[in-house]
């Protein structure tokens, strides 16, 4: 059985990605012999699109079950449409994630653990004058901006 884990670094010593699509790493290891491949995110830095082509390239790599923080619906549909089992919410060092795994401590996901757009970005979105605003957020907008950078500027006005 192969196991994909979203991953910080290339090592066991790695914490968990808490994002999927645009994770840095994954660790693809099989549980019971340790073996595994660490593997770069081409798609981390993708203008869109990054929770299917990272899902699809896991699909590629003969995984069965994914392991990781956070997965947005459209990686979530990828991959369960590939038959793979996916494991939200998991945290800690990439170790203790196989462990927890092996042990039976995580239970498969009935759905995407986050809404579309979650993990583009690095920072809120500020605005520009008094005007709409162009910041890209978080993708968690709030309101009529849904996160698309419809937040009121920093300066005076309104």
């Amino acid at each position: 059985m192969k196991i994909a884990i979203s991953a910080t670094g290339p090592t066991f010593d790695a914490e968990v990605d808490p994002r999927f699509g645009r994770c840095q790493y994954f660790i693809i290891a099989d549980p019971d012999t340790l073996e595994f491949e660490a593997l770069e995110n081409p798609n981390m830095m993708a203008g869109g699109g990054a929770g299917i082509a990272t899902a699809r390239m896991i699909a590629n790599k003969g995984v069965q079950v994914v392991l990781t923080s956070n997965c947005g619906p459209n990686a979530y549909q990828t991959l369960s449409a590939a038959g793979i089992q996916i494991i939200s919410g998991v945290s800690g060092k990439i170790r203790e994630a196989i462990q927890g795994f092996k042990s039976g401590r995580f239970q498969a996901s009935a759905q995407p653990g986050v809404p579309a757009h979650f993990g583009m970005g690095s920072t809120p979105g500020m605005g520009m004058g008094s005007g709409m605003g162009t910041g890209r957020g978080m993708g968690r907008g709030m309101g009529c901006g849904r996160g698309r950078g419809m937040r009121r500027g920093m300066g005076g006005g309104g």
